[in-house]
């Protein structure tokens, strides 16, 4: 999927009708009036054998009767007919179409083919792209067009709005209208055969036109092109999503409506704010939300501060927020000694900070300046209740001429109806996000909190793990071979423990033993007290079954107990095979938490982890969260931090905290052996102690299948390309690792940026450069793997411990993987260590892997190093005028 030709689909120059008709009521009729009325600035050729002419245009037999090529088509004719109109379209060239018709999965050709299948594969031989099938169409209002079959007509704007939902789109163009609301691109994708959820946000990323990207989504196709597309443009404006089918009648709903199979619903919540977007949960509070996130500046804390004439509203505020999990200010010593000098005696003196009913505009602009000068405040919501004793309009303007001395986010609830209403509009006008409840303006500052967090994880500098571990992987594969070749899905618990081992997670001594008699003498070898279970392939939860028992202390005790058990399970599971006993030492940490930690494969997501309150009760308990691999420490902790019993894991009265940086390492640990090890299906270690020790795995079970199709995009984001690494020696002898870049990375990353001369940073950057923001540096070290990349030559300090960065090439590919842009920067001090050749031949072999057409790269003139450099890697170069910079560019397929 790429965005090729999208260009075609949202600013075509000219459109053809294919299906045009004057039939009152028919889609066709619906779709030339829309276009007509819309005002669109190009030709509109309507198709139709049996028509001279529809809605007053002079139609066209066919599509090869076209004076022209449409650079794009609107088919509403019969399934039957979608493919060959799909080839005809393509053999005189439309690259891009909107396929309204529905029923074409259901339907076969003569030659039994499902019709779908032909319309895609005749749309991929001529590179025509496909919206659609079973869409309402398509609207761009800002240049007239209304290639669609909605009753409405969309405002044009600046927020886009992607559906999977044709019915819902009607709605939506409803209510925008009666709220005012407008849009660049409105957009129904229907059964997304070709374009789907990623290749729009690629495309709406980067248009201008378009200030927030709203989502209404039933279910995900291509898992990695969507998470890819979200994570690019989500740095870039909001992106704000309605999922659907949130419980589990509503998602075989929405897989049968959409006829694909839908995820769970906490794996989508994970991905979501994964990549950076904020989810909501209905329509009003998806505009609202946009609106707010659109108006204010980014949050630097989540503090709130709320400035109130009522004290019931400013009640109300307080427990909106705190229900929602928002956080209050408190007012600093300071503040409230200012607030004091401007406030009559009787005011709240505290957060709420209660201005009193009689407030004037004055007291409304004094009271704002103080709170937005306070270090304690986060972002300020002002409120204001009708009175007889004060103008609201008065004081709406106070708010907005001191909103524009000050920087700080600020939030307007006018609460009322037609006394208030100029208010709001001087506050729309402004710029300054206004709510008519407490509990809505609460709600917004809580989607800015919500979306700071996320966009947090897509920049945060995650700390380096506490240790380093190397797995054995060559024992995991060796077992995961050995338990594949007998036929077997579940490992043994002893096994799994085993290849959670090889992964250096803490685990009990565990034997396996065939009958009583060899339990009892083993048991006796480890030392007591033991825990004896049975074993069995049949069998997955040992203690609903009745096959577990802990703190047996003598061999006599172990014998009875493993034959009472054999008797017992044999009666209630007669055709369970049992295989015999594990015999574990006993744990003896009383003070433990009880935790789980697993994996599983989900239909849309594929492998995600889970974490939460473990123990035989862990289904009744409920407390889990979910995350999607990679992690590292800082998502790690996210993870953690999103269950009820992190409060706990953090200590209380007087049980110490746990040692969360092993918890971390676990998650750390199952992250890397799901992605080592694609064969992997399940995973549970359940119960995991946790407590000021350490870590301990008491039970863990394993289920495996084979490999997956497509194996390398299993993976929702692409995990750190580890083999990718390689050594390289220097002149001096160092060996220096040519690695792609990790977060992790950032601090060295500064380093290596306060090292470089003045040249080196105007070479790279095309001018100076005093100090790299961590935003920029986020971006820099952070990366997308699966449209950038980065390699540094790394190499041991040699005066102290620790890394540094010797030099770095990257490369930004577009969506369609034709071009790579790369930059390459090397310390003056190392420039005639091979380094530079090294890094670009190494970044070159990596486009060329992954099937990239160019090489492109801007060089100043005066950068002759590089000019030379390049010149002997194949990279031909043109002048680009007026610039002082050369263009460099290497055909890829061209050995």
């Amino acid at each position: 999927m790429s965005t090729r030709n999208l260009d075609k689909l949202f600013n075509p120059s000219s459109v053809a009708v294919i299906g045009a008709s004057n039939r009152p009521g028919a889609v066709g009729a619906l779709v030339m009036r829309n276009l007509l009325l819309g005002g669109f600035d190009g030709p509109i050729m309507p198709v139709n054998p049996r028509r001279q002419s529809v809605s007053g245009v002079l139609t066209y037999p066919g599509v090869k009767d076209l004076p022209m090529a449409p650079e794009l088509a609107v088919i509403c004719t019969p399934p039957q007919t979608v493919p060959g109109v799909i080839d005809d379209l393509g053999k005189i060239g439309t690259q891009a179409a909107i396929v309204l018709t529905a029923g074409l999965a259901q339907e076969k050709n003569k030659d039994g083919r499902i019709l779908q299948e032909v319309m895609v594969a005749n749309a991929r031989c001529h590179g025509l792209r496909i919206l659609g099938p079973n869409c309402l169409g398509l609207l761009v209002p800002g240049i007239g067009l209304n290639a669609s079959f909605s009753h409405l007509p969309a405002l044009p704007g600046r927020i886009a709005f992607v559906s999977q939902s044709g019915a819902l789109c009607t709605a939506v163009l409803d209510w925008a209208r009666t709220h005012d609301i407008g849009f660049s691109h409105f957009i129904s994708v229907g059964d997304t055969v070709d374009i789907d959820f990623g290749d729009i946000i690629d495309f709406l990323g980067s248009d201008p036109h378009t200030r927030a990207i709203l989502l209404y989504i039933e279910s995900i196709k291509e898992r990695r092109n969507f998470m890819s597309a979200a994570r690019a443009a989500a740095r870039n404006k909001p992106i704000l999503v309605i999922k659907s089918g949130r419980v589990a009648e509503g998602a075989k709903a929405a897989a049968s409506h959409t006829g694909a199979l839908a995820g769970a619903d906490d794996v989508y919540d994970a991905a979501i704010s994964r990549a950076g977007m904020l989810r909501v949960y209905s329509i009003d509070e998806l505009f609202a939300a946009s609106e707010t996130l659109a108006r204010s500046r980014p949050l630097k804390g989540e503090r709130l501060v709320i400035m109130t004439n009522g004290g019931g509203a400013g009640v109300l505020a307080v427990d909106a927020l705190i229900k929602g999990g928002g956080t209050l200010a408190e007012l600093s010593a300071e503040t409230l000694a200012k607030l004091n000098a401007v406030l009559p005696d009787t005011w709240s003196k505290s957060n709420p900070v209660d201005i009193i009913g009689d407030a004037p505009g004055e007291r409304y602009s004094a009271t704002l300046d103080i709170l937005c000068k306070a270090p304690e405040v986060d972002a300020i919501l002002a409120m204001h209740c009708p009175t007889a004793t004060a103008s609201s309009t008065e004081a709406a303007q106070a708010i907005v001429d001191t909103a524009k001395k000050n920087q700080s986010n600020i939030l307007s609830s006018w609460i009322g109806g037609q006394v208030v209403a100029e208010a709001r509009r001087m506050f729309r006008d402004a710029g300054i996000a206004t709510y008519e409840t407490p509990e809505g303006a609460v709600q917004a500052f809580m989607h800015m909190v919500r979306y700071r967090r996320n966009q947090d994880l897509l920049t945060q500098t995650p700390p380096s793990a506490p240790t380093d571990f190397t797995p054995d992987t060559e024992f995991v594969r060796n077992l995961i071979k050995k338990v594949m070749a007998e036929k077997r899905e579940m490992m043994s618990e002893a096994e799994a423990k085993a290849a959670i081992a090889a992964y250096g997670i803490p685990t009990v001594r565990t034997e396996i033993v065939k009958t009583p008699e060899e339990a009892a003498k083993k048991a006796a070898e480890i030392g007591f007290p033991v825990a004896l279970k049975i074993m069995s392939p049949d069998i997955t939860h040992k203690s609903d079954a009745g096959g577990v028992r802990l703190f047996l202390d003598t061999a006599d005790v172990v014998l009875s107990e493993a034959r009472t058990m054999l008797e017992k399970i044999g009666k209630a599971f007669p055709k369970a095979k049992l295989e015999g006993f594990t015999v574990q030492q006993m744990a003896v940490r009383p003070r433990a938490h009880e935790l789980i930690v697993g994996t599983t494969t989900d239909n849309i997501f594929g492998p995600t982890i889970l974490f939460g309150h473990g123990g035989t009760a862990v289904e009744v308990i409920g407390d889990r969260a979910v995350a999607l691999p990679p992690l590292n420490m800082a998502l790690a902790d996210e993870l953690i931090s999103r269950t009820r019993i992190y409060k706990l894991l953090k200590g209380y009265r007087d049980r110490p905290a746990a040692d969360l940086d092993a918890v971390k390492m676990v998650l750390l640990q199952i992250s890397q052996l799901i992605i080592d090890f694609p064969e992997i299906a399940e995973l549970d270690i359940n119960p995991l102690f946790a407590d000021e020790k350490g870590v301990l795995a008491v039970d863990a079970r394993i289920r495996v299948r084979p490999v997956p199709a497509e194996e390398g995009k299993r993976l929702a984001i692409r995990p750190y390309p580890k083999n990718l690494e390689e050594e390289f020696p220097l002149n001096d002898g160092r060996k220096t690792i040519l690695r792609p870049i990790r977060p992790e990375d950032e601090p060295e990353h500064y380093d290596f940026v306060s090292k470089l001369t003045p040249e080196d940073i105007r070479f790279r950057f095309f001018g100076t450069v005093r100090q790299l923001p961590h935003s920029e540096m986020a971006r820099l070290t952070q990366l997308n793997y699966d449209r950038e990349m980065a390699f540094i030559a790394s190499t041991p300090k040699k005066d102290g411990p620790g890394r540094e960065t010797l030099a770095v090439v990257r490369t930004v590919t577009d969506p369609n993987n034709e071009r790579a842009e790369f930059a390459i920067v090397v310390r003056s001090d190392l420039q005639d260590m091979g380094l530079g050749s090294k890094l670009l031949d190494k970044m070159i072999k990596y486009c060329r892997e992954r099937g990239t057409k160019w090489m492109i790269g801007q060089v100043l003139e005066d950068n002759r190093k590089m000019l030379q450099l390049s010149a002997s890697k194949g990279f031909g170069r043109k002048r680009i005028p007026n610039d002082g910079v050369f263009e460099v560019k290497l055909d890829l397929q061209q050995k």
